[in-house]
């Protein structure tokens, strides 16, 4: 198992490119997810303010 983490020497480029990667994909699902919130409220506002003219 000591031999699985450690890959031959390379661990630390091989455990950190994973780690960045895992980030990359979290980051591309949590963004949208964000920017679609504040989306429908800025949607919403403009909506309740053209319909109280």
């Amino acid at each position: 198992m000591h031999d699985f983490f450690h890959m031959g020497g390379y661990a630390l480029y091989v455990w950190s490119t994973y780690g960045l990667a895992f980030i990359v994909l979290v980051l591309n699902i949590i963004i949208p997810l964000r920017r679609e919130k504040k989306l429908l409220k800025s949607i919403a506002a403009k909506t309740k303010r053209k319909n109280s003219l």
